[in-house]
């Protein structure tokens, strides 16, 4: 059960190692982009072009769907980013229902724990499988897999590396499972003492907003864990006007200085950069609204900064 690319991977990995895939459930199709054209999931696409099985539920709780899964009589139900299943569906499986999941469980619980992860400037996350319960990312845990994080790389980058840990890490839990059996672990083992556990929200439009009376890591951090998608974003005040930008790549600098948070610097030739508290954030790429994203070079042939601020709105 999965909808993304993130998804992919893992089915893939499942064929390529012999695991028979008695069906696929994926989310329905959609219309998607300007032209608002009818589009299938990653998965759907990987799953049909492999001849296999497709379901699409609108409601996980229908009937029909679940005499279904029934009919097919599966031993384990992969899931990979998907909607939270209803008790008769993760119950159904005669070995269980196991999920895998984008952090080092507990930490990170919720639909986001990517950019969340980077977002807080963490050094270290990982990959999670775990038995499917009644609650949110809480069952008791087979595997984990710590992966480092790079120091400037965006949501993007780690998508595609855990993406491919997670693969792997589904595998080995299957291999574990067949050769020794089912040997989970609570979650709350897992904790250290004094550690807080962090969430991982879904990041909704309000939520992309740069606060630019933060610190320049801090700020440089929410660029990345939004980048490429959805993006950080923030407006170019030139007086009573403004338009949005999103800002997709950044470099902190950390320096002393009088100017407001927000102020933008430049050259208006090669470099932009706006003033934050202790320091600048370099903005190396930015997508102004209803155009494509450029470095700042570009940006600054098309519009000359004056007396102009980053701003919340």
């Amino acid at each position: 059960m999965g909808t993304p690319e993130f998804a992919v991977a893992t089915l893939g990995a499942l064929l390529i190692n012999g695991f028979n895939v008695v069906a696929v459930v994926t989310a329905p199709d959609k219309p998607a982009g300007r032209g608002r054209k009818i589009t299938s999931s990653a998965v759907k696409e990987y799953a049909e072009s492999n001849l296999l099985k497709v379901l699409q539920p609108t409601d996980l709780r229908d009937t029909d769907f679940i005499n279904g899964l029934k009919n097919l009589k599966p031993d384990i139900i992969i899931v990979v980013a998907f909607r939270m299943l209803p008790e008769p569906v993760w119950k159904l499986p005669s070995i269980g229902t196991i999920n895998l999941h984008a952090s080092l469980l507990p930490q990170y619980r919720g639909a986001a724990p990517i950019n969340h992860a980077i977002i807080n400037g963490e050094k270290v996350t990982g990959v999670t499988t775990f038995l499917i319960d009644e609650n949110l990312d809480t069952g008791n845990i087979l595997f984990r897999q710590e992966v480092p994080v790079f120091p400037d790389e965006n949501a993007g980058d780690l998508h595609d590396r855990l993406m491919v840990q997670g693969a792997r890490l589904v595998i080995k839990t299957l291999d574990s499972i067949i050769r020794d059996g089912l040997n989970p672990l609570p979650q709350a083992g897992f904790i250290r003492p004094g550690e807080i556990l962090r969430k991982a929200p879904k990041i909704h439009p309000e939520d992309c907003i740069i606060r630019w009376d933060n610190e320049p890591e801090k700020i440089h951090n929410f660029i990345r864990g939004l980048s490429p998608y959805p993006g950080a974003r923030s407006f170019i005040r030139t007086g009573n006007n403004s338009f949005s930008i999103k800002i997709l790549e950044s470099r902190p600098e950390i320096s002393e200085h009088d100017f407001e948070p927000g102020k933008i610097i430049s050259d208006n030739k090669s470099f932009l950069k706006a003033a934050c508290r202790g320091g600048f954030v370099n903005i190396l790429q930015l997508k102004p609204e209803s155009r494509h994203s450029m470095g700042a070079d570009e940006f600054l042939r098309g519009f000359r900064i004056r007396d102009y601020y980053l701003t919340e709105s």
